[in-house]
């Protein structure tokens, strides 16, 4: 029997839809930048450049409906809507599910000045809200993406609009990481990202896929 020094926090999940069980989430990937219009959108050339990767700890998951709490340390938070590849045995897509990239885009814009990584700005506590896993193929691979703030739209557009696809995408992760179960690897946003207040309610939506909706705390 293992005498911890303070007992291990539990391991982070998503329920399933229609399914009992649930998605142990082990860490979260995510692609920067693979869609044209939000590469513009940021200052960059989607022609110029290859979509690329940045993390976050498997525990800034919100699950179940909870409602993230505004991040300190910044004054400009900013949401991203995204599709949600949810990886098994064998490093292969075993679901999806609809997520979103809280980004302290103060601190990200002051890193890419200073040429530094952006972890503060994108890994921090509660930074992937993230809804229930529907397992299976994706259902709709050209559906639609869409993203509101308190009833209005802020982002909308379909994942046919990725530089990169998500099997790509995968393809692309699994040459980096050695993937395996319970990664999750978020596949990047439309244009149209921007702040949040506290208060702010959230709804992203994928077709096919179970809606995504919480408060900014």
């Amino acid at each position: 029997m293992t005498d911890w020094l303070f007992p291990p926090r539990p391991t982070p999940s998503l329920p399933l839809v229609g399914d009992t069980r649930r998605f142990p989430v082990r860490r979260i990937l995510c692609v920067g930048q693979n869609y044209a219009e939000h590469a513009r959108e940021m200052g960059a050339d989607p022609t110029k450049q290859t979509p690329f990767f940045f993390s976050k700890p498997g525990d800034a998951v919100v699950a179940d409906g909870a409602n993230p709490a505004y991040p300190s340390a910044t004054g400009n938070l900013h949401y991203e809507a995204e599709l949600v590849a949810c990886i098994g045995e064998g490093g292969a897509v075993v679901g999806w599910a609809v997520g979103c990239d809280l980004t302290r885009r103060d601190l990200q814009a002051e890193a890419k000045k200073a040429g530094r990584p952006w972890d503060a700005a994108k890994g921090f506590d509660q930074s992937a809200p993230c809804g229930a896993v529907t397992l299976g193929d994706l259902p709709d691979p050209a559906g639609a993406i869409a993203l509101t703030v308190n009833g209005e739209t802020r982002q909308s557009g379909t994942l046919d609009d990725m530089i990169l696809n998500p099997a790509r995408i995968v393809e692309e992760a699994g040459r980096l990481w050695a993937l395996r179960p319970g990664d999750l690897i978020f596949t990047g946003t439309p244009s149209g990202v921007g702040p949040l207040a506290r208060g702010d309610r959230v709804v992203v939506t994928i077709t096919g896929l179970e809606t995504l909706s919480f408060e900014v705390a």
